[in-house]
């Protein structure tokens, strides 16, 4: 049995080879692209800015790095790539649809000889003798109305004579059966899906060089460059080698400054300060560094010391840069300042990567300095223990602050003048100590527009619950739910709805309600960061955790969230964003212990975004025993007896109540529901407590 290779000379079947292999770079190519980067603190796409007038120093770097960042988000290679596979496919699909293509026909003696496959021999035999009167080249003249020539006409009765044998030649009907044809096997062709130009005339050993590069160099290349740089990456997509640095560098005690170091470990800085880049400028950097004479805003100095015994120059301009950009420090050189904001939201990632890391410890000491770290470099303010958090606001310099604090009577003490303690202040003190401390009226306006549009949470209610249960048992899957307001600093209080008692109810769906069980709760953002210095457009996150403050441990890992059940802004038709005051809902979910008793945790709300938003306070959770709350659940099966049954009757010689016949019996679905709406469970901020103590929040950000 011999082969034949037939060609693609009309090109009817090149669209489909070019639009197979189009498909497999464009299909998972696209699908890159639009798989959202949930991890990732990028931009919300609805969520709005805060305006301002405000123009930093070297505003144009910051923009110019804002813009390349965003372009390397838009992947604009990987776009036009896809684009083009699109482009392709598509004409691709065009050309099949529009070519004609010619089917190759089955051979069939059936139907050459026009006959049902239920035809006897008889009836074939017949079919035969009328078609060789007709049809015998002898007896046939060609039709040139048809095109027809003789040499048609006799290949038609070869076709004829060869269908009479298939079905009445026994040897013959054998091969049509087995092999299709009355000749017998024939001749296996090939389909090639390339033009013959391709392969004809010389060109076969182009071809045979081209598939070789593509399936035995170019995709063995692919699939290997894609695999190892998976295994390169942890799931918090950082380098292996960083993860490994940054490891080396963690301690049980670790403040802010000590994370600092250990993230400018991170190979991922190595790959952007390269070749000259690596130490061009270091020594001018480092001099600035250690002549900056201002206590509040240069490094302490054991950060210094860490800074001069590193060797690798590389690092060493990392540490120096980020240091730089978190004292805002003034380099007078345009590379250097480039590079200084560069590194920031790289910085920024490396931490949220250092911060798994911390959790798998769980101790809180090193978490909390990481997010506070977070804090820090998104609002570019120095991470030492007594922060300045009216920095946060634009036009305020460190020397205005200071003032300030003076005139407030809170210079010298050991915590700073918070954003929401200076919006406090009546409007006459507040612009009176501004202006004497060098602060225009104007700007002054600036600043307060922005600190009353900044995202405050305020806790007004945190309890434990278990759904659809009244109490809480041991190792249950207890809900932690935070009812919380948006209220930023200097809002008046008399625009302040006061809150109802609905709005603080956490109310479990109807047993049996499947469709309200399985509703998504609603997901509104927040208005994006306000950090004119980060070169990045950010979203806001709350962390919320709980730890054991006896042991220094984290007892609940932290849940982050970043959109709400309820809109918390609104647009105010001035360009701005206002609060509506609404009540937002957050839920954790977690397993109680294992035993009864009282446990007592420190709540911790953290705002990665803004300095002095961070919330703590104390919860309790009450775990009653098993046994008490199945005998509860007994007690509410049992009923009144009704007066007139036998139960009854007796129920009243003994001077027991009865249950009323007029008055209607309530469910225990019923009963439970009320008992869930009027128990309130234990937690920090339990209404049988004064006022003072259940809206008393700490919001030091620093550490306990």
């Amino acid at each position: 049995m011999s082969s034949e290779y037939n060609y693609d000379t009309d090109a009817q079947f090149f669209p489909f080879f070019v639009l197979t292999i189009t498909s497999l770079v464009t299909i998972p190519l696209t699908y890159t692209l639009l798989r959202a980067p949930s991890d990732t603190p990028t931009a919300n796409s609805k969520a709005a800015h805060i305006p301002s007038s405000y123009q930093p120093e070297h505003a144009d770097i910051i923009d110019a790095q804002r813009s390349k960042q965003k372009r390397k988000e838009l992947r604009l290679k990987r776009m036009l790539t896809a684009a083009t596979g699109w482009l392709v496919m598509a004409y691709m699909i065009y050309l099949m649809y529009v070519t004609a293509r010619s089917q190759p026909k089955i051979w069939n003696p059936y139907d050459i000889l026009d006959v049902s496959l239920s035809a006897s021999e008889k009836q074939i035999n017949s079919r035969y003798r009328r078609l060789s009167v007709t049809m015998h080249p002898d007896k046939r003249q060609p039709n040139p109305a048809l095109n027809e020539t003789m040499e048609t006409v006799n290949d038609q009765w070869v076709e004829i004579v060869k269908a009479y044998k298939a079905l009445t030649d026994e040897d013959v009907r054998n091969n049509y059966i087995q092999y299709g044809n009355p000749d017998g096997k024939q001749s296996t062709s090939f389909g090639i899906a390339l033009p013959q130009l391709l392969v004809a005339e010389g060109s076969g050993k182009y071809v045979l060089v081209f598939y070789g590069a593509l399936l035995g160099i170019a995709l063995p290349w692919l699939v290997g460059k894609w695999w190892y740089g998976m295994q390169k990456m942890t799931r918090e997509r950082v380098l292996m080698t960083t993860a490994g640095n940054m490891f080396k560098e963690w301690k049980e005690r670790m403040d802010p400054g000590d994370v600092v170091f250990a993230i400018s470990s991170a190979t991922e800085f190595t790959e952007i300060l390269q070749g000259a880049r690596a130490d061009s400028g270091l020594g001018t950097l480092e001099n600035q560094l250690q002549a900056s004479d201002s206590a509040e805003m240069s490094i302490l100095p054991k950060d210094k010391k860490k800074l001069e015994e590193l060797d690798d120059a590389a690092r060493r301009k990392t540490l120096a840069l980020l240091w730089a950009y978190l004292s805002r420090l003034d380099l007078n050189d345009k590379a250097l300042e480039a590079e200084k904001y560069e590194l920031a939201p790289t910085a920024v990632q490396m931490n949220d990567a250092f911060v798994s890391m911390c959790l798998a410890y769980g101790l809180t000491a090193p978490v909390l300095s990481a997010y506070h770290l977070t804090q820090s470099l998104v609002q570019a303010i120095p991470p030492m223990h007594n922060r300045l958090p009216l920095m946060q606001l634009p036009h305020f310099t460190l020397s205005i602050i200071q003032e300030i604090e003076h005139k407030t009577a809170v210079s010298g003490k050991k915590e700073h003048l918070s954003i929401q303690n200076f919006m406090a202040l009546p409007p006459e003190q507040r612009q009176a100590v501004a202006t004497a401390a060098g602060l225009t009226p104007d700007r002054l306006v600036v600043a307060e527009g922005v600190a009353r549009q900044l995202p405050l949470m305020k806790i007004e209610k945190a309890f434990f619950k278990v759904q659809g249960e009244k109490y809480i048992i041991p190792s249950s899957l207890v809900q932690f739910v935070i009812k919380a307001r948006f209220i930023p600093p200097g809002t008046p209080a008399s625009s302040i709805p006061p809150i109802e008692d609905k709005d603080l109810v956490d109310v479990d769906p109807a047993e049996g309600d499947l469709a309200a069980q399985k509703q998504e709760p609603e997901s509104h953002p927040v208005p994006l960061a306000y950090a004119p210095y980060y070169p990045r457009d950010r979203s806001p996150r709350w962390h919320v955790f709980l730890a054991d403050n006896r042991q220094g441990k984290i007892a609940v890992p932290p849940f982050t969230f970043i959109q709400f059940d309820k809109k918390a802004f609104e647009d105010d038709g001035k360009g701005g964003v206002k609060p509506t005051f609404a009540v937002v809902t957050l839920k954790m979910q977690f397993q109680a212990p294992p035993q009864a008793g009282e446990f007592k945790f420190q709540m911790h709300v953290i705002c990665d975004s803004y300095v002095g938003f961070d919330t703590k306070q104390e919860v309790i959770m009450n775990i009653e025993d098993a046994s008490k709350a199945q005998t509860v659940d007994d007690d509410d099966d049992i009923s009144e007896p009704e007066e007139d049954s036998i139960a009854g009757q007796m129920a009243t010689l003994r001077g027991q109540p009865t249950a009323d016949p007029n008055k209607p019996r309530r469910p225990r679905a019923e009963k439970r529901a009320q008992g869930d709406e009027e128990s309130d469970y234990e937690s920090g901020t339990d209404e049988d407590e004064d006022e003072e103590s259940e809206t008393d929040t700490d919001t030091d950000s620093d550490d306990e």
